[in-house]
């Protein structure tokens, strides 16, 4: 259900090859020189390349700091230049591109990535300087200020794509953490159902235990065994729903009961697919599914149940869908796949559809998977455990 960022390393290998491609170029065109002050523009450039090189590899902490002195460094040359250290009132001396556009590279990571401390916030003031600042170090004139206004704007440009872009991932994780707390009081929901099931069986066959006890006391033992099993499976239930809620903070009210459906519900839930109309849904089940625990049965449940959803939403000119649910040693595999045209790419595009589900499935120590067939249509795969698993062992 994760994709590799592709994106950002693209655009990293692109801007340190456009980094080399500057640094020859201001080396040939006598911007950056070994000796004097072009010496310490090469050092600054080569120190702030080597930042950029690294900077996918580099902390949340040493990031700043890294981008920081690199600021600070031009800022240095900048201050030399406008003193004339070493003969440097050449007007040209105070120009070039390896510089500034390694500087920018970090100007975009500093807010995106830096830690929420003195250096992440100092640093992005640095580097905005030492970018704008360094044309006008030698003099102040017409080409200089433009140049430094030209700067300013790319400068303040990228360090807002920075600090906008680390708020849409902030956004981004805080609905998937309510999304995950969603699906874990759904979860609980569901498993409270079972739970006040097996009680009241508990009660019921108490009641029953005892009123038969003087005249039929064979009768008692097997009623016994039967509230044994029923009282086991009932605390196991009630350990998942504590581990389900056990990080969750709104407790304001109790989530209302909803009805609990399992996988011997699957059929019906298919048949209704087909009676709605368009496409046509078929079912392959194999194997017994008795016996199994209430997280597996609903889980398989809802995997169909969204997966059905999805085709019904997304799938362009789809004709079949096929459903096949498949009870092995290890637990149980459910498939849906369908024969349409993804609709926007892929289906569920844009929506948390299917990272909820992926978050249920992974909370009892299952996979899903989900993308495109060999035919052209879309398939759902989860394999779910039918052994319950501790809560939070599987995440």
């Amino acid at each position: 259900m994760r994709t590799r960022p592709l994106l950002p390393w693209a655009a990293w290998l692109v801007w340190v090859a456009a980094l080399g491609g500057a640094l020859q170029f201001d080396y040939e065109a006598g911007l950056i020189y070994p000796y004097g002050v072009g010496f310490a523009k090469l050092l600054v450039a080569l120190f702030a390349v080597a930042a950029v090189t690294v900077s996918p590899w580099l902390g949340a902490r040493v990031l700043p700091v890294a981008a920081g002195l690199a600021g600070a460094a031009s800022l240095a040359v900048s201050a030399a230049l406008h003193a004339g250290v070493g003969g440097s009132a050449d007007s040209d001396a105070a120009y070039g591109l390896t510089e500034p556009a390694a500087l920018l590279w970090l100007l975009l990571l500093v807010p995106l990535r830096g830690r929420r401390w003195w250096v992440s916030w100092a640093a992005p003031a640095v580097l905005w300087a030492a970018i704008v600042l360094r044309p006008m170090a030698v003099d102040v004139v017409d080409i200089s200020v433009i140049i430094a206004l030209l700067f300013a704007v790319g400068s303040t440009a990228v360090l807002g794509a920075g600090v906008a872009w680390r708020l849409i991932r902030a956004d981004r994780r805080r609905r998937a953490e309510a999304l995950r707390l969603e699906q874990r009081t759904e979860f609980a929901r569901d498993l409270h159902d079972f739970v006040a099931h097996h009680v009241t069986g508990i009660v019921v066959q108490a009641q029953g235990a005892l009123a038969v006890a003087e005249r039929r006391p064979h009768l008692v033992r097997p009623s016994l065994e039967r509230i044994e099993q029923a009282g086991a499976e009932a605390l196991t239930s009630m350990r998942h729903m504590v581990g389900m809620l056990r990080d969750a903070n709104d407790r304001a009210g109790e989530p209302a009961l909803a009805p609990l459906t399992g996988i011997a519900e699957v059929r019906s839930l298919v048949e209704g697919f087909s009676a709605v109309g368009g496409a046509r849904a078929r079912l392959d089940m194999e194997g017994t599914f008795d016996g199994l625990p209430v997280e597996t049965s609903i889980t398989a449940h809802r995997v169909v149940m969204e997966a059905l959803t999805n085709v019904r939403k997304h799938a362009q000119g789809c004709t079949e869908v096929w459903v096949r649910a498949v009870r092995s040693a290890g637990g149980v595999t459910v498939r849906v796949s369908d024969n349409g045209r993804p609709r926007g790419g892929r289906h569920g595009s844009g929506g948390f559809g299917l990272k909820g589900l992926a978050e249920r499935v992974s909370l009892i120590g299952g996979r899903i998977q989900a993308g495109p067939t060999k035919g052209g249509g879309w398939a759902v795969e989860a394999t779910i455990p039918a052994a319950s698993v501790p809560a939070g062992a599987a995440r």
